[in-house]
């Protein structure tokens, strides 16, 4: 339930409301904008009628929430979220996700396979403007018989490239018990085949890192909202939802970018959207076509495989890019984001 207070109400009657509401059991989300704030009320509401509230003096309105999600709701939320990570070794590094003022761009290997090819790609895609660093360490693959991954090993090698470049990291979480390992990553993704893993959704809402949520392979965007409450529902409201693509009927790309998602989402919640163009197509001369398009399209950032040799790639070779085709396509994707006053 939502309940927006009038201006300038009494701050005593204020934190009485509160305090009575918390005293039924509910947990209260605050929202101060400029001239209102919003109570969102959690929990079992069905005991408490609009009417009941609206006979306070200092409630203007009070209406129930007809979206399943709360917390992720922007009528819960009014303002845009904005997941803050700057990098405590270059603050030209990192960003402000969701601020409506840059496109973030998050660019390296599909996976880490050694230390100079995570450093060299590290160095290469900051030297183009990215701001963040992304790499697998623990790879879910479809095969049992596909590289798997480095493992913890190939965090620790994120973290060399990490103090090499200052570029702060981000990388996919696959298990509860991985979590001890993930304390110092500073973006933790949670991938599609685990967007309904809801279990490991909740323990990750108890971290204060900012979650990256990928879509699932053929989740609605109903499900996609849900599976980020489940975090927030666990107190951690930095998260991010990531676009890369559903299965279809359809096979020529590797999955069906769904750029519509990304208006839709910017009405409906509050949370900042990027989008995958790597995942979504799998073709590598696809991907500048579909950045491009998601940066017009409004997305709050991207995230874009890059390898410094992809014909020799242990993982999705096919879908990156040469790190002199990812800076051709930094200096196009500047322009489309000055078009709307954003930088890179």
């Amino acid at each position: 339930m939502i309940v927006v207070l009038k201006n300038g109400a009494d701050a005593q009657k204020v934190a009485e409301l509160k305090s009575g509401l918390k005293a039924r059991g509910l947990d209260i989300h605050e929202s101060k904008g400029a001239d209102v704030t919003i109570l969102g009320l959690i929990g079992d509401t069905s005991r408490i009628t609009p009417e009941e509230l609206l006979a306070n003096e200092i409630v203007e309105s009070a209406q129930r929430v007809k979206a399943p999600y709360k917390q992720a709701s922007r009528s819960f939320h009014p303002e845009d979220t904005v997941v803050s990570l700057i990098s405590k070794a270059d603050s030209n590094l990192g960003a402000n996700i969701g601020d409506g003022k840059t496109c973030a761009i998050m660019a390296g290997p599909c996976s880490v396979e050694t230390e100079e090819q995570v450093v060299e790609v590290a160095k290469a895609v900051k030297a183009s403007g990215a701001r963040f660093l992304r790499g697998g360490a623990f790879k879910p693959r479809t095969s049992p018989y596909s590289f798997q991954g480095l493992g913890a090993e190939g965090l620790e090698l994120l973290k060399i490239a990490r103090k090499e470049t200052g570029l702060p990291i981000v990388t996919e979480l696959m298990a509860i018990n991985q979590i001890p390992l993930f304390e110092d990553v500073d973006i933790i993704q949670i991938g599609a085949r685990n967007m309904q893993n809801f279990d490991l959704l909740k323990e990750v809402g108890k971290l204060k890192n900012p979650i990256l949520l990928k879509r699932g392979l053929s989740a609605t965007v109903k499900e996609f909202l849900m599976s980020a409450e489940y975090i927030m529902a666990s107190g951690n409201e930095n998260v991010i939802l990531c676009e890369r693509g559903i299965r279809t009927f359809d096979n020529y790309t590797r999955n069906c970018l769904d750029l519509s998602i990304v208006p839709y989402l910017k009405k409906e919640t509050h949370l900042p959207v990027i989008i995958d163009p790597s995942h979504a197509c799998g073709i590598r001369w696809m991907v500048p076509t579909l950045a491009k398009a998601a940066v017009a399209v409004g997305a709050d950032g991207l995230i874009i495989e890059v390898h410094n040799n992809p014909e020799k790639a242990l993982c999705d070779g096919e879908q990156s890019l040469t790190p002199a085709q990812f800076d051709d396509l930094m200096n196009v994707l500047a322009k489309y984001a000055a078009v709307e006053g954003r930088t890179l």
